[in-house]
């Protein structure tokens, strides 16, 4: 190894033997909720018992609680920074456009399915948002 990679690696061994514990634990439980979702979408599995299907089903709603998790804290950001929030402040259209998105990747769930999961998964983030909102003290 040459001294100038040497020196890159000592410095990066010097990080990591830095870093700071509740940082690395975050970053781990980061990395566990990628693979998770990832795994959920990439794994190839072709269940034949019902147990088998039952563990690939709940690996699936692992992911899935992830990203409504995910989403919910991006629609919680999206309420601090819209003009009218809450409720009043609904883009049905845009909804609408997110659902017609959402049913080229579920074609056999089809708008008319995926509409009703939709309104609830939003109307969930903007009872959350106001919960949130009225914890804050006013501005």
């Amino acid at each position: 190894m040459r001294a100038a990679e040497e020196g890159r690696a000592d410095a990066g061994a010097a990080e990591l033997a830095a870093e700071d514990p509740v940082e690395a634990g975050a970053g781990l439980r980061v990395a566990e909720e990628a693979v998770t979702v990832v795994g959920a979408l990439l794994r190839d599995e072709s269940p034949t018992t019902l147990a088998e299907c039952r563990q690939a089903i709940d690996r699936v709603d692992a992911a899935l609680a992830t990203l409504l998790e995910r989403r919910a804290a991006l629609a919680g950001i999206v309420q601090r920074i819209k003009p009218v929030g809450g409720f009043a402040g609904r883009d049905l259209a845009r909804e609408r456009a997110v659902v017609a998105r959402m049913a080229l990747r579920a074609p056999t769930l089809g708008e008319t399915r995926l509409a009703p999961i939709m309104n609830a998964v939003i109307e969930a983030g903007l009872h959350l948002a106001e919960e949130r909102a009225a914890d804050r003290p006013p501005v």
